[in-house]
C-alpha cells in the first residue's frame, strides 16, 4: 500500500503520556513503590460495572463484564497491603506525588485547580481489585512548542498505576498497583508521525528533569488518539518505545483510510444494514467439511466441535483488503471474535482455497450459503456456543463497515500495527471517589511544588557542557532515562571520577554489555553506584568498569564479588607480572616488537586491574633493565 501524505488526509493525533513517579510511597497508602515481585497471599475477585451518577453503564465496562472472568491476585509482602486488596479504605492523597503534578503543570503553563478531587474511573479488565482506577485532576491547559506548531495540553492528572499482569492473562501482582502515575494529555494538534515522536520525547524529557521519574521498562507508556478526515478517533494503548510511535501513527492512519475505502465501496455496491441482517445467517458446515484436510477443522470435529459459516453479502474481495502490513479486514474480524468470545480459527472467502481447504470445498460452502461471486463468507471453528456467538460478533463488525472506522480501543503490536482490544469507554465510566477527601491547595503547597519545577533543557545543557561532556554526549544525557542518577553520582564522586566516565558508562558501556549477551536488567542503579564508588576509592581502575559490569550481567556474581575479582594489584605484584612477561622474550633487539609482545602478555593478566598507562611504563622500565643486564654480560 502506497504511503499517503498524512497531512492531506487530515491526520490528527493526541498523546497521553503516563509516567511512574519515584515517590517514597504509593498514591493512597504507605507501601513503597518498588516492584518486588515474588510470592504472596492469593485472593480472587469477580469484577462488575457500576452505574454513573446519571444511571448509565459504560460500554467498555459491559464488554469486560460479559466475559465473566474470575481474576487471581498475588499480594507480595512488603509492597502491598489491605488497600491494594480492597479490604481497607484508601489513605489520603500522596502529597509528594501531587507536588510533582503541580510542578509539571507550572512548567507547561497549565492552569492549576484550586481543589484536588479524586475520581473513580471504571476499569474491570482485572488490572485493579476495586473495579476502578483512582485519578485526580491537577490542571487544565498549557502548551508545548514544537517546530511544526504549538501543541496544546488538555489536562494533567495524578493517578494510581494498575496491577502488573503476570504470564497468565487472569493473574495479576499487586506490587505495582497504586504506584503514582502522572498523565499528560495533549490536544489533537499533532499532524505528522514525526511530530508525535518529538512531542512525546519533549514530555518525557520534562518529566525526567524533575528528578522524580522512575526508570526501566514499563515506567513510561504512551497512548495515542488517532483520527483522519472522515474517520473516528481511535485510542491506541501501550506504546512503550518512542521509536515505535511514528510507525504506529502511520499504520493506524493507513488502516483507517482502508476502512473508509471499504465503506465507500459498500455504498457503491448498495449494501445496507438490513441486507446484512437478513442474509448473514449462521449455517452448520460440519458435514460438508468433515473430510477436510485442514488440521484445525479435523481436530475440532474429533473433539465435538462444529464448523459454521455465514455469508457476507457483497463483501467479495473486501475481506482480504489490505489495511496495513499483514493486516486485512479478515484480520479485524479475527481480532473481534478473539476478544469478545475467546475464539480463534476464522477463515474467509478471500483467502481460500488454502490451509488444506480445497477449491471444491470452497464451492460446496458457497452453494450451501447461497453465496454468489460478489459475496464473501466466513467460517468459524470451535465449540458450538462460542462459534454461534462469534458469528454474531462477525455480523456486528460487518455492519460497522458501513459506518467506516469504529470507535474502539486498540493495542499496539511490536511491528507498529494495532489490534482490537475493546470498545472505547465513554463519560459514564467516571464518578466521584467518596473515600478520599479533597485537597485544597495553599500558597505553601504551591511554593513547595515550585522547587521541583525543572530547568529549561538549554539551561541544563550548559551545565552538562561545563562538567566536561562534549555536546553530543551532553545532548544524549539530556534525553537519558539515567539523567537523575548521573547527576547524583556526579555530585558524589566528581571530579575524581570524571563526569564523562559516568555518562559513557551509562550510555555506551551498557550497550556494549547488551551486545555481548549480558542481562542489563542486573545492572541496577545500585550496581552502577558501587562501581563508581570503587573507582573513586581507587579499588578498581576505570578500565575495569566494562569487565566488572559484564561479569555481573553474565554471571551470578554480586557487584562486590565482581569488584573484588578486578581489584587493583599493588605495585610489587604489577612489577612481578611485568618482569615475567619481559623475561619470556627471546630477544629485545627490536624494541617496538619486544614492547608489544611483553605488553600483550602482561595485559592478559592485568587488564582491568591496572591502568594501561602504568603497565606500559613498567614494561619499558623492565625492558631497559634487561638491556642493561645483557650489556653487562656481553
Amino acid at each position: 500500500m502506497a504511503d499517503p501524505d498524512l497531512k492531506e488526509i487530515g491526520l490528527m493525533v493526541g498523546l497521553e503520556v503516563h509516567q511512574q513517579l519515584n515517590t517514597r510511597a504509593k498514591l493512597f497508602c504507605g507501601c513503597p513503590t518498588t516492584i518486588q515481585g515474588g510470592e504472596g497471599h492469593k485472593l480472587q475477585r469477580y469484577l462488575r460495572p457500576s452505574m454513573s451518577e446519571l444511571g448509565e453503564v459504560d460500554t467498555a465496562a459491559l464488554f469486560e463484564w460479559s466475559r465473566g472472568t474470575r481474576f487471581t491476585y498475588i499480594a507480595p509482602e512488603g509492597c502491598s497491603c489491605l488497600v491494594e486488596a480492597d479490604e481497607e479504605p484508601p489513605h489520603g492523597l500522596n502529597r509528594e506525588a501531587l507536588d510533582v503534578g503541580i510542578a509539571v503543570s507550572m512548567a507547561l503553563g497549565s492552569s492549576i485547580v484550586d481543589e484536588i478531587y479524586t475520581m473513580r474511573k471504571i476499569v474491570i479488565d482485572g488490572s485493579n481489585t476495586t473495579g476502578f482506577q483512582r485519578t485526580a485532576l491537577v490542571s487544565l491547559g498549557g502548551r508545548i512548542i514544537d517546530e511544526e506548531g504549538e501543541v496544546g495540553i488538555l489536562s494533567i492528572t495524578i493517578e494510581e498505576d494498575a496491577a502488573r499482569r503476570l504470564e497468565e492473562d487472569r493473574t495479576f501482582s499487586l506490587d505495582r498497583l497504586g504506584v503514582p502515575l502522572i498523565e499528560i494529555s495533549t490536544a489533537p494538534d499533532i499532524h505528522t508521525p514525526e511530530q508525535a515522536e518529538r512531542v512525546a520525547k519533549r514530555i518525557g524529557q520534562l518529566l525526567r528533569l524533575t528528578g522524580k521519574a522512575k526508570r526501566g521498562l514499563g515506567s513510561i507508556r504512551q497512548d495515542l488518539n488517532i483520527s483522519i478526515r472522515g474517520g473516528t478517533k481511535v485510542e491506541v494503548k501501550g506504546v512503550q518505545e518512542l521509536e515505535l510511535i511514528p510507525k504506529v501513527v502511520r499504520n493506524e492512519a493507513i488502516r483507517q483510510m482502508g476502512l473508509l475505502e471499504i465503506r465507500r465501496e459498500l455504498e457503491r455496491r448498495g449494501v445496507s444494514e438490513e441486507m446484512i441482517n437478513f442474509q448473514s445467517k449462521g449455517v452448520d458446515l460440519s458435514e460438508a467439511l468433515r473430510e477436510s484436510s485442514n488440521k484445525l477443522i479435523s481436530a475440532q470435529l474429533r473433539q465435538g466441535g462444529v464448523v459454521m459459516g455465514m455469508k457476507a453479502p457483497k463483501f467479495g474481495g473486501l475481506l482480504g483488503k489490505e489495511l496495513g502490513p499483514n493486516r486485512r479486514l479478515g484480520t479485524e474480524l479475527a481480532d473481534y471474535i478473539r476478544s469478545f468470545v475467546g475464539l480463534g480459527g476464522l477463515f474467509h472467502s478471500d483467502e481460500l482455497p488454502k490451509y488444506g481447504i480445497t477449491a471444491e470445498e470452497v464451492e460446496r460452502v458457497r452453494k450451501i450459503l447461497t453465496a454468489e461471486e460478489e459475496d464473501g463468507f466466513v467460517i468459524l471453528v470451535g465449540k458450538r456456543e462460542k462459534v454461534e456467538n462469534g458469528l454474531e460478533v462477525v455480523k456486528a463488525r460487518l455492519i460497522q463497515c458501513l459506518k467506516g472506522v469504529p470507535k474502539e480501543t486498540r493495542g499496539a503490536n511490536d511491528d507498529g500495527t494495532t489490534r482490537f482490544l475493546r470498545p472505547q469507554p465513554g463519560s459514564a465510566r467516571m464518578y466521584p471517589e467518596t473515600d478520599v477527601p479533597p485537597v485544597r491547595l495553599s500558597i505553601v503547597d504551591m511554593e513547595r511544588a515550585r522547587l521541583l519545577v525543572p530547568e529549561e533543557p538549554e539551561v541544563k545543557l550548559k551545565k552538562l557542557l561545563k562538567l566536561g561532556l562534549n555536546e553530543e554526549l551532553s545532548r544524549i544525557m539530556l534525553n537519558s532515562i539515567h539523567l537523575d542518577l548521573f547527576e547524583e553520582l556526579v555530585a558524589k564522586y566528581h571530579p575524581k571520577v570524571p563526569a564523562t566516565l559516568i555518562a559513557t558508562t551509562m550510555e555506551n558501556t551498557l550497550k556494549y554489555i547488551k551486545s555481548k549477551g549480558g542481562d542489563t536488567s542486573r545492572i541496577t542503579d545500585e550496581v552502577i553506584e558501587e562501581v563508581m564508588r570503587a573507582v573513586f576509592e581507587d579499588t578498581v581502575t576505570k578500565d575495569s568498569i566494562p569487565e566488572i559490569l559484564l561479569e555481573v550481567a553474565q554471571s551470578k556474581l554480586s557487584v562486590n564479588e565482581a569488584i573484588k575479582k578486578f581489584s587493583r594489584l599493588n605495585e610489587d605484584e604489577v612489577t612481578r607480572i611485568v618482569r615475567t612477561a619481559v623475561e619470556k622474550l627471546d630477544n629485545i633487539s627490536d624494541e617496538r616488537r619486544a614492547f608489544n609482545i611483553a605488553m600483550g602478555n602482561a595485559m592478559e593478566v592485568l587488564r582491568g586491574k591496572v591502568d594501561g598507562k602504568k603497565v606500559a611504563e613498567a614494561v619499558r622500565r623492565e625492558i631497559e633493565k634487561r638491556r642493561e643486564k645483557d650489556k653487562a654480560r656481553g
